[in-house]
């Protein structure tokens, strides 16, 4: 089994859900991440995660263009307000619509702060992918 989740710049959202779903499933399926215009790993989502003893330092932000869709089973988008990667028509699709926490107009704190309820939001989505992921 293989899943990706993906975003826009593949720094905040679904880096974390990557992250986080190694932790919980570990090898029970292959987890990636990718963006339709990637940037850089957010530190604010590395910070969400290493809160809860995750560590994503070394992840960097993949391209959706880099993926085989023909060999991923399942794609979750995680974007809420703008426009979500598009993905190859047939392909198997979740949408779970978080806002993203990553914005520069509010204070650092704030940003914390929505980082981590996105982390744990994602969190409680992703154990609803244990049948999925177990099966």
């Amino acid at each position: 089994m293989k899943i990706a989740f993906l975003c826009v710049a593949n720094s905040a959202r679904s880096q974390m859900a990557e992250g986080l779903a190694r932790h919980m499933y570990g090898k029970r399926a292959e987890f990636l991440s990718a963006g339709s215009q990637p940037s850089q790993v957010n530190p604010l989502a590395i910070a969400a995660l290493r809160e809860i003893g995750i560590d994503i330092a070394g992840h960097s932000s993949k391209s959706t263009a880099d993926l085989d869709f023909n060999k991923i089973n399942l794609v979750i988008t995680l974007c809420a307000e703008e426009v979500c990667p598009l993905v190859p028509p047939g392909t198997t699709k979740k949408h779970w619509p978080f806002p993203d926490p990553a914005n520069a107009s509010t204070p650092v704190e704030t940003q914390r702060s929505d980082f981590r309820k996105v982390r744990d939001a994602i969190r409680e989505k992703l154990r609803e992918l244990a049948s999925v992921v177990l099966e």
